[in-house]
């Protein structure tokens, strides 16, 4: 004769269903939550994401959204992000610390912009730097001479002072009276930051293309170019694909593994034949502890109809 199931094991298989229950409501609100594609009117598309668990784990944290405005997170702060490019993977930001048109000859104090070196980023080498009243006495201030343009890596080690940039000023050509200007390009944060010890400020051009004729292609504004490496993978590839089900690409928030986001469930693959395989999993765990729930109750003793708070379950 079978042993009736005890009160405890039918409460532990209660508790047991409870669980999987909320963890399938949680993997399901998850799954139904859509990766935000915009911030502003700025299109967030892989590999970034503005939401954890989007895009390329490369890139986490790394773009942040607050109040409609796209920030670019770095080690020396957060900087506004003007512009996003995808086809020629860039992002265009600005420094408000830089020196602008409106200081003129009165400049503020400012801080090196860096790129942490550990990610996708690179200064783009359409930057031009541009310094002020720099001290002659450490810093090699003198017009390049015109071989340095066929061979500029032989002139780095001096800021022109007869640049381009420095006798055109973009945007207010005659905002410096009584300042020194000099361009130089550093190659690294620590060369920029020795820079702006014997500088008063600085501010960065970026050579924006104009898609004309070659001749007149570019055009200097204010800002910083920040260039970017999109990681294409097969998978991604498969997940974006429109004939199997057209998934976002995004992560696992805690083990970083690719997940292809489904509007049904998320999976390792694509959206096609296993997006659900997340969901299912919990569903059949669901009905597996209300199938052993079930032959618990058909176990337990009758208790003629009568059901008190010692044995009710629910």
């Amino acid at each position: 004769m079978s042993t009736p199931p005890s009160k405890s094991n039918m409460a532990i298989a209660s508790i047991f269903i409870i669980f999987l229950a909320l963890q399938f409501l949680s993997i399901t609100e998850a799954q139904s939550s859509i990766c935000r594609n915009s911030c502003g009117d700025l299109p967030i598309q892989y590999p970034f994401g503005i939401d954890d668990g989007c895009g390329s784990p490369y890139y986490r944290h790394i773009l942040v959204c607050t109040g409609g405005q796209l920030q670019l997170r770095t080690p020396s702060g957060r900087y506004p992000v003007r512009n996003l490019s995808y086809i020629d993977p860039h992002i265009l930001v600005t420094d408000p610390l830089m020196w602008n048109c409106l200081d003129g000859d009165n400049f503020r104090p400012t801080r090196p912009f860096s790129l942490d070196t550990s990610t996708h980023f690179t200064l783009s080498h359409e930057n031009d730097y541009l310094f002020f009243n720099c001290s002659e006495t450490d810093v090699l201030v003198e017009p390049k001479p015109m071989f340095c343009e066929r061979f500029p890596d032989q002139c780095d080690s001096t800021c022109d002072s007869s640049s381009y940039l420095c006798r055109h000023m973009p945007e207010c050509p005659s905002a410096l009276r009584s300042s020194s200007c000099c361009s130089y390009y550093p190659k690294a944060t620590e060369s920029l930051r020795l820079m702006l010890k014997h500088c008063a400020s600085y501010t960065s051009v970026y050579w924006r293309n104009l898609g004309s004729t070659p001749a007149f292609d570019q055009a200097p504004e204010y800002g910083i170019r920040v260039d970017f490496d999109i990681p294409v993978t097969t998978r991604c590839l498969q997940c974006q694909d429109i004939a199997k089900g057209g998934g976002t690409c995004g992560f696992d928030a805690e083990t970083q593994d690719f997940l292809c986001l489904c509007d049904q469930g998320n999976s390792t693959t694509y959206c096609n034949g296993t997006a659900t395989a997340v969901s299912v999993a919990g569903a059949f765990g669901i009905g597996a502890g209300v199938w052993y729930l079930r032959k618990l109750r058909a176990k337990a003793p009758v208790t003629h109809g009568v059901q008190t708070n010692e044995n009710r379950l629910f």
